[in-house]
C-alpha cells in the first residue's frame, strides 16, 4: 500500500507555557479591530483581562462578546454577528473552551459571508475565507483550535449540527497549558476523554481509496499516513497524562501532555473524521442534555468492541502507544481508565430511557457521514444492538 496523507492546520500554531503572552504581537499582524468571543465566566478572569491589555497595548481596538452559551445555539451566533457588525471587526479572537472557539468560527463566517448558519451546514458549503481568526483554548478536549469544524445546536432539529470547511481552521492557534490549570477535575476528565475518543476514532476510521481530488470532495477523508501520525501521538500523550491531570490539576507536566494530546487529536480527526461513537452521542446528548465528552467516552468501549474484528493492526499500535501488553488489553484498559476519571459506564447511567433506544439507533444511522467513516459497517439492526449494548452495559450482545 502506497503512502497517502492530508494535513490541514492553522498557518501558525504556538504551543507551550506562557505562549498566551504573544497574543498582542500575533494579533497586530492580522488586524486592527479585534472582536473577542468568550463566555461570561472567562470575561472576568485575570488571564483574560491580561490578554485584553496586551491587545490594547498593541494599539488594537477591542470589542468583547461574552455571550457564548454551551453548545452554541444557532440563534446566539446570529445575534453575536449582528451586534458585531457595528464595530466592524477585521479580526476575531476566540478564547475559551470548545463552545467559545466554535462560536468564534461561526461569527467569523457570518461576518465574512452573511446569511444564516443553516446556509453552511455540512461539508464544503463555506464559499471562501472567513475573517482572520485566532483560537486560544482554555480547556484540553475539542481540538477546535485546529479543526475545520464548528458545532452548533439547532433547536429546530433538536440535534447538534456541524459546519465543516477548511476555511474555518483558525489562522493562528495559541495553546498555553497554563490556561488549563484552573480547570476543575470533572471538566478536565470530560474534555480529555473527548480528546482521546477523537484520537482513537481518527486512528481507526475507514481508509478510503486516495483518488486525486478526494480532499476537495470531502472534508473528512478517513485515516491516512499523516492523520495516523498525529492520532497515535495523541493517544500516547493522553493515556499518560489524563488521569494524572484529573487527580492533580496543578501537575503541569500532565496538563502539558493532555493539551498537546488534544491538539494533536484535533489535527488527526480534522482530516480523518470521527465515527460511530460521535454519531450515537448526538441523539443521546439531545435527549439527556449531557456533555458531549461524557457521551462519546461512555460509548467508546462498546464501539471499539464492535469494530474489533476490523481494527486488529490498529489495536496493536494503540496497545504499544499506551504501554499495554497487547491488543486484547486495549478495550478493557480504556474502559477502566474512563471509569477511574468518572465517565459513566452505560447510557442508562447518562439518563437515557430504555424506551428511546430505538429512536437513538434510528437517528444515529441517519448520520451517514459518521457511520460511513466507521471501520466496520453498521446496518440499522446492528446499530440497534450497539446502542442496546451501551445502554445495558453488556458487550456480549456485540460478539
Amino acid at each position: 500500500m502506497s503512502l497517502f496523507g492530508i494535513l490541514r492546520a492553522p498557518r501558525e500554531l504556538l504551543f507551550g507555557a506562557g505562549q498566551r503572552h504573544a497574543l498582542g504581537t500575533v494579533a497586530a499582524k492580522l488586524g486592527r479591530r479585534a472582536l473577542i468571543v468568550t463566555d461570561a465566566r472567562l470575561a472576568v478572569d485575570a488571564d483574560f483581562r491580561a490578554m485584553l491589555e496586551q491587545l490594547e497595548a498593541a494599539d488594537l481596538a477591542v470589542m468583547v462578546d461574552s455571550s457564548t452559551q454551551p453548545d452554541v445555539p444557532v440563534g446566539s451566533a446570529v445575534s453575536s454577528a449582528e451586534n458585531a457588525r457595528r464595530f466592524q471587526p477585521d479580526l476575531v479572537i476566540g478564547i475559551g473552551g470548545g463552545s467559545c472557539l466554535d462560536m468564534a468560527k461561526c461569527v467569523a463566517l457570518l461576518l465574512a459571508h452573511g446569511g444564516r448558519p443553516q446556509d453552511y451546514y455540512g461539508e464544503h458549503a463555506v464559499p471562501g475565507p472567513v475573517l482572520p481568526l485566532i483560537a486560544i483554548p482554555t480547556t484540553a478536549g475539542t481540538g477546535s483550535e485546529v479543526t475545520p469544524v464548528a458545532v452548533l445546536s439547532d433547536t429546530e432539529r433538536s440535534l447538534k449540527v456541524g459546519i465543516s470547511s477548511p476555511y474555518l481552521i483558525p489562522t493562528v492557534s495559541i495553546c498555553d497549558p497554563e490556561l488549563t490549570l484552573s480547570c476543575p477535575a470533572g471538566l478536565t476528565a470530560i474534555a480529555g476523554a473527548d480528546a482521546l475518543t477523537h484520537a482513537i476514532e481518527a486512528f481507526t476510521a475507514i481508509r478510503r481509496d486516495p483518488v486525486p481530488g478526494i480532499a476537495q470532495q470531502r472534508v473528512f477523508v478517513g485515516k491516512n499516513a499523516l492523520s495516523d501520525h498525529f492520532a497515535l501521538s495523541a493517544i500516547g500523550l493522553l493515556w499518560q497524562g489524563l488521569e494524572a491531570a484529573c487527580a492533580d490539576g496543578a501537575d503541569r507536566a500532565a496538563r502539558e501532555k493532555v493539551m498537546l494530546g488534544a491538539t494533536l487529536a484535533g489535527l488527526a480527526f480534522g482530516v480523518a473524521g470521527t465515527a460511530a461513537a460521535h454519531a450515537i452521542q448526538y441523539p443521546v446528548g439531545a435527549l439527556t442534555h449531557t456533555a458531549h465528552g461524557l457521551g462519546v467516552a461512555c460509548l467508546m468501549p462498546y464501539v471499539m468492541t464492535w469494530n474489533e474484528p476490523a481494527i486488529g493492526p490498529e489495536l496493536a499500535q494503540i496497545a504499544a502507544a499506551a504501554g499495554l501488553n497487547g491488543p486484547a488489553d486495549v478495550v478493557p484498559a480504556l474502559a477502566a481508565l474512563f471509569a477511574r476519571i468518572g465517565i459513566p459506564v452505560t447510557l442508562r447511567d447518562l439518563g437515557l430511557p430504555e424506551d428511546r433506544i430505538d429512536w437513538v439507533a434510528e437517528q444515529s444511522s441517519g448520520i451517514t457521514r459518521l457511520i460511513q467513516n466507521n471501520p466496520r459497517p453498521l446496518n440499522p439492526q446492528q446499530m440497534r444492538n450497539l446502542v442496546a449494548a451501551a445502554h445495558h452495559g453488556d458487550c456480549a450482545i456485540l460478539l
